[in-house]
């Protein structure tokens, strides 16, 4: 995976689509961005494309796979897999609604009846399985009989989870992955990937040694193409560990609460030790197209330090409320923040540039949200058009506003070239990280060869300076 800077952005969110992305690029960006996560741009039914009905067309509204090639050959792309489920109108569901047990798409589904003992869970069986939904985790389906059956269902009713166990899923899996990388991909995110593998009596949530097969099976066929794959998992700190120490790329997911936990108690402890600790061939995010993750800092700050970091973000936010986070606005994750991270530091220009300095020093490869590079705010309007959480951190920039921010706003400038140091700087090519915290001085050094890259920064008045030098 190239060493570079990747941005993430929707197809149809900074321009309104792929050319109008490429321009907005190559007019502003070129050097400071290395690769491109395009989230999800097959047709889909809901979940702003993760619910995709197929993976062998484009949306037309975005453009098409030469569009793709053509952006390929400048950036390297990363495409998402979602493993766990598709939707409930791909022409695999609508067939095995209509046909039932004569369709030959039945088997890659999980009915309830085939899956549970008696065709339903205890429940016992129930309260053990990590779920999004207070109930048990399936949609009913009536089929084109009239009958009606339980399908499992993880997410929203337009996702219908897919079984991973079976054959047939196995080759569909197998079959996807080398169409990616046929046609662009030279990364592969592996959506919900914990929630894949499904085993009565368990957590249904990284089931082991399942999960691993799963893993594994997938990286060999990528690796034919010499494509990377990236698991994206929200959880306990130590899982990401513990797929990093087997040689995986992993998602840090922890940085973003760190970063803020720092900046809000002006002191870095907490960071320090994360730094020292986190692996090192991971992708450093602090915004997504989801939330803040909270569950992700479990053990690294205690519970008081969790609790009073989420409430300081309310107090400090602009913009943002607790109810954002909601089933009021269809909240799907009570373990995530809904909020830019622009707007969760206030909207203060000196502690955002400050947050993204640290995630640049951090040891792995930076990804910077569409929403973040360009210092976004909470987008209120189409919050309350939509009533979706997320959508406070999806706004749609044209690109008349994209010219607007550069012409009038310096953090958007500043992090353009926050970026362009860090996809020069040798430094960062090496393993090493030292990390000094005392008081409310916070002190990164990056070093590789004779390269060192330092950054000194006070987490009181967020001031801070990134020198460069040559090692002798």
């Amino acid at each position: 995976m190239k060493n570079q800077v990747m941005l993430i952005t929707y197809g149809d969110s900074l321009g309104k689509n792929f050319k109008e992305l490429e321009m907005i690029l190559d007019k502003y960006y070129e050097g400071a961005i290395g690769s491109v996560h395009i989230l999800p741009f097959f047709p889909s039914s809901a979940d702003r494309g993760f619910a995709p009905m197929c993976y062998d067309k484009v949306d037309q509204k975005f453009g098409d796979f030469s569009d793709l090639t053509r952006m390929g050959e400048k950036y390297d792309l990363m495409y998402d897999f979602m493993v766990n489920h598709i939707s409930a109108h791909s022409p695999y569901y609508l067939d095995f609604k209509e046909k039932k047990e004569e369709s030959e798409y039945k088997s890659l589904f999980i009915r309830y009846k085939d899956f549970w003992e008696g065709g339903e869970p205890t429940q016992e069986q129930i309260d053990k399985i990590y779920k999004r939904k207070p109930k048990a985790p399936y949609v009913s389906l009536t089929f084109g009989d009239g009958t009606t059956e339980k399908i499992w269902c993880t997410f929203g009713e337009e996702q219908i989870d897919l079984n991973v166990a079976n054959p047939q899923t196995k080759e569909f899996i197998k079959k996807t992955i080398r169409f990616m990388c046929e046609h662009g991909a030279k990364v592969i995110r592996l959506d919900a990937f914990a929630y894949a593998v499904k085993k009565a009596d368990t957590s249904c949530f990284f089931v082991e040694p399942e999960m691993w097969n799963l893993l594994y099976s997938i990286e060999k066929t990528a690796k034919e193409y010499n494509v990377d794959i990236l698991p994206e998992i929200h959880e306990h700190y130590s899982i990401q560990s513990r797929i990093a120490d087997k040689g995986f790329w992993v998602y840090d997911f922890a940085l973003p609460m760190l970063v803020l936990h720092a900046l809000y108690m002006h002191r870095g402890e907490r960071l320090k030790h994360w730094l020292e600790i986190c692996p090192r061939k991971q992708m450093t995010t602090l915004d997504t197209h989801d939330g803040i993750g909270v569950v992700d800092v479990v053990d690294l700050l205690t519970p008081e330090e969790i609790e009073e970091t989420k409430e300081k973000l309310y107090k400090k936010g602009a913009n943002v409320k607790k109810k954002y986070s909601s089933a009021e606005y269809n909240n799907l994750d009570i373990y995530q923040i809904n909020c830019s991270f622009y707007s969760a530091l206030g909207n203060n220009d000196d502690a955002y540039l400050l947050a993204r300095a640290i995630q640049f020093f951090a040891p792995g490869i930076p990804q910077i949200y569409y929403v973040g590079m360009l210092a976004g705010e909470n987008d209120l309007e189409l919050l309350e058009n939509t009533k979706e959480g997320r959508n406070i951190n999806r706004h749609y920039y044209s690109v008349e506003e994209v010219d607007e921010n550069f012409a009038n706003r310096a953090v958007v400038q500043k992090i353009r070239d926050l970026m362009l140091f860090r996809n020069r700087c040798k430094a960062f090519h090496g393993e090493e990280c030292i990390c000094k915290s005392e008081g409310d001085s916070l002190i990164i050094e990056r070093i590789n060869g004779d390269i060192k890259a330092v950054l000194k920064a006070s987490l009181t008045t967020y001031q801070f300076e990134i020198t460069e030098e040559t090692l002798k």
